[in-house]
């Protein structure tokens, strides 16, 4: 698996001018913007594209008949991937949050605990994304894959939209505004709870993945 993820780093760093690119617009929106939250969910979301991305260069001009003609197994294929996004999608959180704390130091726009707990409702958000985002590339490939992803996060808006308007009208509980006047200890234990259910997606997701590459042929 090693060399996969060697691979795949070598192939994102073929894009390495287009990352540095939207590093300077995140950095550039940081410092022209109060908001800071924007921005850390817009480099970690770009961050996960990248996996999606490798899997479309390795599925280019039947680039996989060849790669499993190496001692890889699909397995090791589909767990790399997951790897390779959260090792990336987290190293891109990581970095976002600590310029937006600089930042926000700096220009002391609001308690850096607020900037902490907002990127922290990223981050299960975007494990949720790749959680979604990959087995779609790995069954359907590239523009199948990325038309079908877009219909499954279309999906996914509905069906919340459609919880936070039920809630309102059934039970009269605004949601939206419930999680706003959370306490900080109980905010502490949500983000626990949502982290560890988008790691339980993330793990299903690699299970119905594992499924897929099993299935395919090349």
């Amino acid at each position: 698996m090693k060399g996969l993820l060697v691979k795949d780093f070598k192939l994102m760093m073929l894009q390495k001018n287009f990352l540095l690119l939207i590093l300077a617009i995140v950095i550039g929106m940081m410092i022209l913007s109060d908001d800071m939250v924007f921005p850390i969910g817009f480099l970690s979301f770009i961050a996960s594209l990248f996996t999606v991305s490798t899997i479309s260069y390795d599925d280019f001009d039947n680039g996989n008949a060849f790669l499993f003609t190496l001692p890889i197994t699909r397995n090791n294929y589909v767990i790399e991937k997951y790897s390779l996004g959260l090792l990336f999608g987290c190293i891109a959180w990581i970095l976002a949050t600590v310029l937006g704390i600089i930042v926000t130091v700096s220009k002391d726009i609001l308690p850096v605990t607020d900037l902490v707990q907002s990127s922290l409702i990223i981050l299960p958000m975007m494990i949720v994304v790749q959680a979604i985002m990959l087995p779609f590339q790995l069954k359907f490939g590239g523009d199948k894959g990325r038309i079908a992803m877009i219909g499954a996060f279309g999906a996914l808006a509905v069906i919340s939209i459609v919880i936070v308007k039920g809630a309102e009208a059934i039970f009269k509980v605004d949601l939206i505004s419930l999680l706003d006047n959370l306490p900080i200890v109980s905010m502490g234990v949500f983000l626990a709870i949502t982290i560890i259910i988008a790691l339980l997606m993330l793990l299903i997701s690699m299970k119905i993945s594992l499924s897929i590459m099993n299935k395919k042929e090349f």
